[in-house]
Protein backbone atom coordinates (compact mmCIF):
# COMPACT_ATOMS: atom_id res chain seq x y z
CA UNK A 1 0.00 0.00 0.00
CA UNK A 2 1.09 3.45 -0.72
CA UNK A 3 2.37 5.76 2.15
CA UNK A 4 -0.23 7.63 2.83
CA UNK A 5 -2.68 8.67 6.27
CA UNK A 6 -5.38 6.66 5.73
CA UNK A 7 -3.22 4.22 4.37
CA UNK A 8 -1.15 4.14 7.69
CA UNK A 9 -4.44 4.48 10.18
CA UNK A 10 -6.17 1.57 8.38
CA UNK A 11 -3.21 -0.64 8.57
CA UNK A 12 -2.57 -0.03 12.25
CA UNK A 13 -6.19 -0.09 12.74
CA UNK A 14 -6.19 -3.84 10.88
CA UNK A 15 -3.06 -4.98 13.18
CA UNK A 16 -4.89 -3.72 16.06
CA UNK A 17 -8.58 -5.26 15.22
CA UNK A 18 -6.64 -9.08 14.61
CA UNK A 19 -5.22 -8.47 17.80
CA UNK A 20 -8.17 -7.53 19.50
CA UNK A 21 -10.05 -10.65 17.77
CA UNK A 22 -7.56 -12.92 19.24
CA UNK A 23 -8.21 -11.58 22.96
CA UNK A 24 -12.04 -11.67 22.61
CA UNK A 25 -12.39 -15.12 21.39
CA UNK A 26 -9.30 -16.84 23.36
CA UNK A 27 -10.22 -14.60 26.84
CA UNK A 28 -13.87 -13.37 26.48
CA UNK A 29 -15.10 -16.39 24.47
CA UNK A 30 -17.09 -13.42 22.04
CA UNK A 31 -17.28 -15.55 18.52
CA UNK A 32 -19.46 -14.03 16.34
CA UNK A 33 -19.39 -10.11 17.05
CA UNK A 34 -15.69 -10.49 16.95
CA UNK A 35 -15.59 -12.33 13.87
CA UNK A 36 -18.15 -9.35 12.61
CA UNK A 37 -15.67 -6.60 13.52
CA UNK A 38 -12.87 -8.62 12.29
CA UNK A 39 -13.81 -8.55 8.54
CA UNK A 40 -14.98 -5.16 8.74
CA UNK A 41 -12.04 -3.56 10.43
CA UNK A 42 -9.87 -5.19 7.87
CA UNK A 43 -12.02 -4.36 5.04
CA UNK A 44 -11.28 -0.84 5.62
CA UNK A 45 -7.30 -0.93 4.78
CA UNK A 46 -8.72 -3.27 1.74
CA UNK A 47 -10.66 -0.62 0.22
CA UNK A 48 -7.81 1.93 0.71
CA UNK A 49 -5.50 -0.25 -0.98
CA UNK A 50 -7.55 -1.51 -3.79
CA UNK A 51 -7.93 2.59 -4.40
CA UNK A 52 -4.50 3.16 -4.85
CA UNK A 53 -4.71 1.21 -8.51
CA UNK A 54 -8.57 2.65 -8.96
CA UNK A 55 -9.13 2.63 -12.77
CA UNK A 56 -10.82 5.85 -12.62
CA UNK A 57 -12.27 9.24 -10.18
CA UNK A 58 -15.29 7.35 -9.43
CA UNK A 59 -13.82 3.90 -8.98
CA UNK A 60 -11.36 5.08 -6.44
CA UNK A 61 -14.22 7.51 -4.79
CA UNK A 62 -16.36 3.86 -5.23
CA UNK A 63 -13.28 1.84 -3.00
CA UNK A 64 -13.25 4.73 -0.32
CA UNK A 65 -16.77 5.39 0.18
CA UNK A 66 -16.49 1.48 1.04
CA UNK A 67 -13.99 1.89 3.32
CA UNK A 68 -16.37 4.36 4.73
CA UNK A 69 -19.13 1.62 5.46
CA UNK A 70 -17.12 -0.94 6.46
CA UNK A 71 -15.62 1.93 8.93
CA UNK A 72 -19.50 2.80 10.45
CA UNK A 73 -19.96 -0.81 10.45
CA UNK A 74 -16.75 -1.16 13.18
CA UNK A 75 -17.90 1.53 15.17
CA UNK A 76 -20.73 -0.07 15.51
CA UNK A 77 -19.59 -3.85 16.51
CA UNK A 78 -17.47 -1.32 19.06
CA UNK A 79 -20.03 0.18 20.18
CA UNK A 80 -22.45 -3.03 20.67
CA UNK A 81 -18.93 -4.40 22.49
CA UNK A 82 -18.87 -1.76 24.74
CA UNK A 83 -22.56 -1.58 25.71
CA UNK A 84 -22.66 -5.20 26.22
CA UNK A 85 -20.33 -5.01 28.72
CA UNK A 86 -17.96 -7.15 26.55
CA UNK A 87 -15.18 -4.55 26.98
CA UNK A 88 -14.48 -1.50 29.28
CA UNK A 89 -14.52 1.80 28.96
CA UNK A 90 -10.53 2.46 28.57
CA UNK A 91 -10.32 -0.23 25.49
CA UNK A 92 -13.83 1.47 23.80
CA UNK A 93 -12.36 4.57 23.82
CA UNK A 94 -9.52 4.10 22.31
CA UNK A 95 -10.61 1.93 19.54
CA UNK A 96 -13.63 4.26 19.24
CA UNK A 97 -11.05 7.30 18.88
CA UNK A 98 -9.69 5.20 16.28
CA UNK A 99 -12.30 4.43 14.01
CA UNK A 100 -13.87 7.84 14.43
CA UNK A 101 -10.22 9.57 12.83
CA UNK A 102 -10.37 7.09 10.31
CA UNK A 103 -13.94 8.05 9.34
CA UNK A 104 -13.35 11.44 9.47
CA UNK A 105 -10.13 11.21 7.22
CA UNK A 106 -12.18 9.22 4.67
CA UNK A 107 -15.06 11.71 4.30
CA UNK A 108 -12.27 14.38 4.16
CA UNK A 109 -11.29 11.96 1.28
CA UNK A 110 -14.08 11.61 -0.50
CA UNK A 111 -15.52 14.77 0.14
CA UNK A 112 -12.76 16.63 -1.36
CA UNK A 113 -11.92 14.07 -4.72
CA UNK A 114 -15.34 14.74 -5.67
CA UNK A 115 -15.26 18.37 -5.37
CA UNK A 116 -11.49 19.13 -6.80
CA UNK A 117 -11.61 16.04 -9.16
CA UNK A 118 -8.29 15.12 -7.67
CA UNK A 119 -7.25 11.89 -5.96
CA UNK A 120 -5.76 12.29 -3.00
CA UNK A 121 -4.47 9.61 -0.15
Amino acid sequence: MAESIIGNLSMNFAIRIVEFYKFLTEEKKVFIISKQLLRSGTSIGANVSEGVYAQSRADFINKMSIALKEASESEFWIALLYKSELIDQKTYESLDDDIKRIIGTLVKIINSSKKNNTLTL
